[in-house]
């Protein structure tokens, strides 16, 4: 507290003496150029604001109906200075600047959920996979507006985030509004968050690769998961799925080593900031993991920053076909200073671009066939005829090697094994029945491999 004072010492004789100089340097300088001017006269500008805040800080101190420190009140400064930017700019705390670092490695304590801010209520951006925000049904574009009964709005990002974390085991209630409904509540118990980026499984002869965050384990998990693929598929596999639906991004260097997986060469992604010499190129080291096979991206409205990236980069090179609804639109970076003795702060310095130069921010990705999430209801036809209940039908005479009207494919003589099969076919539809957006990922690549092959033939 006693550092603290001292630099607010330091500041009110910036503020005394200052002027002083500047008015001095003035006086010397009246025959300089106009740049000259302009700049002597934006200090003054500058040193009259700061005065400003030095008033304000004196009599908050002084006559505030209690006694406030001058931590509080700098850091609540801070805040307020940083949160006004843009909703991803913020100060961070010591404990909020650890916690970060520890969810970056794949380990922190909390709900499980993605948010920003919007209009001065907490968004969700996406549930993380398996927590508990995503088993209490959380969901992508939910609004937060309450906090255990007290309303959000007037908070900044970074203290909403910092009540929604708290001790392993304790409970909050979220007061949710989604869509048009009436705003309900949710109880939701703390649990510490070990997130697994990467999962995957197979669908016949595809290979689908689930992408949940972009952390210091993404890249490892990745390169592990498509080498079980190959493994387990062989010559069978048609090609894969990478699932970035409702991912809410992570590290930039993860996303362009995952987009780096599936390219030879070429720009994964470029940066922008106010500066041209701080514009940065970030390029593909070549090496395909997947050897070319045919690729469908999945993404969403939960799908940001990062995940972008990944969709936006195989996107522009045509090595994936991107499928789903349009992404959330993150495109900023956000760089993060730490502040000695202190915390850190999160600035918003600079933008991404796709490498056909297309800004990410507030458009998002637009995926090449769109798909809506959608529960799909088989509808039962039991009057439905067919030629062969037609009267006088002509018979199948089994030419071309055709098979038995009545067989739908299927051999006479099945065998146990063909019937343990149709039970793992039944039980993978029943999955695919269920995300009817991965359904049409699947066949889509299914149908590009039939039509790759009969073009071979």
């Amino acid at each position: 507290m006693r550092h603290l004072r001292l630099a607010a010492g330091a500041l009110a004789a910036l503020l005394v003496f200052a002027p002083l100089g500047a008015g001095m340097a003035q006086q010397d300088t009246q025959n300089s150029d106009p740049a000259a001017e302009q700049a002597d006269g934006d200090r003054s500008e500058t040193y009259r604001q700061l005065k400003l805040f030095g008033d304000v800080f004196e009599r908050v101190r002084a006559d505030y109906v209690e006694k406030v420190g001058d931590q509080e009140l700098v850091e609540a400064a801070i805040r307020g200075m940083l949160s006004s930017l843009d909703p991803h700019s913020s100060y961070l705390s010591k404990d909020n600047f650890q916690n970060m670092q520890v969810q970056t490695k794949g380990e922190f304590g909390g709900l499980g959920i993605e948010v920003t801010m919007e209009n001065g209520l907490v968004q969700v951006v996406s549930p993380i996979d398996d927590t508990p925000a995503a088993r209490a049904g959380v969901q992508s574009g939910d609004l937060i507006i309450g906090l255990d009964g007290d309303p959000v709005m007037g908070l900044t990002l970074s203290e909403a985030v910092e009540q929604m974390r708290g001790k392993v085991g304790t409970d909050i209630t979220l007061t949710i509004r989604r869509g048009e409904q009436e705003p309900f509540e949710v109880t939701i118990t703390r649990e510490t968050i070990t997130i697994q980026s990467v999962r995957s499984r197979t669908f016949g002869g595809v290979g689908y690769i689930r992408i949940t965050t972009f952390n210091e384990q993404t890249q490892p998990g990745l390169e592990e998961e498509i080498a079980a693929i190959q493994d387990e598929l062989g010559k069978d596999l048609q090609g894969y799925v990478l699932d970035l639906r409702n991912n809410p991004g992570g590290l930039l260097e993860q996303a362009i080593s995952v987009s780096d997986s599936f390219l030879d060469k070429g720009e994964v992604v470029s940066t922008r900031g106010r500066d041209a010499e701080d514009s940065q190129r970030y390029n593909s080291e070549g090496g395909d993991l997947t050897d070319g096979a045919p690729l469908v991206v999945l993404i969403n409205g939960g799908s940001a920053s990062a995940s972008e990236i990944v969709a936006g980069a195989l996107q522009d090179h045509q090595r994936a076909i991107v499928m789903g609804t349009r992404s959330f639109g993150k495109g900023s970076v956000q760089t993060i200073i730490p502040l000695p003795g202190h915390g850190a702060m999160r600035l918003t310095t600079a933008r991404y671009y796709t490498p056909s130069g297309r800004s990410i921010q507030a458009k998002g990705i637009a995926p090449d066939i769109q798909v809506q999430p959608a529960d799909v209801e088989v509808i039962e036809r039991p009057n439905a005829r067919r030629e062969a209940d037609l009267r006088g039908a002509l018979g199948n005479d089994g030419g071309n090697g055709g098979q038995n009207a009545d067989s739908d494919g299927a051999s006479a003589d099945d065998g146990g094994g063909k019937g343990e099969q149709q039970t793992e076919q039944e039980q993978e539809q029943a999955q695919l029945a269920q995300d009817y957006q991965l359904s049409r990922a699947v066949d889509l690549l299914r149908g590009l491999t039939l039509f790759n092959q009969r073009i071979a033939n």
